[in-house]
């Protein structure tokens, strides 16, 4: 690096180093990239029937968990309930 500054001069040394940190950037993605697992892409409608299943079972009960959330924290008892009932649906969602 420092004899490509003495070559080329001090007006390209912001090139030269431009140029380094983009192939240590390339470098640096390329091992990411090879120690990353592949994760097979899933097929259209695969794990549908288990999403049907935790979403009719999470409105079943959150039927008396609404219930039970407004006799005890009324309002903010309700949206604290559901919000754990929606959390739990988008975790299941983002999981496959």
């Amino acid at each position: 690096m420092v004899g490509a500054r003495h070559e080329l001069g001090e007006d390209m040394e912001p090139a030269v180093i431009d140029a380094f940190l983009d192939r240590v950037d390339a470098a640096v993605e390329a091992r990411a990239a090879e120690r990353r697992p592949a994760r097979p892409m899933p097929k259209p409608g695969e794990g549908r029937g288990e999403q049907l299943a935790l979403s009719i079972v999470s409105l079943g009960t959150g039927i008396p968990i609404t219930a039970i959330a407004a006799e005890s924290g009324g309002v903010v008892g309700i949206l604290v309930a559901w919000a754990g009932i929606v959390s739990v649906n988008f975790a299941f969602a983002l999981k496959k």
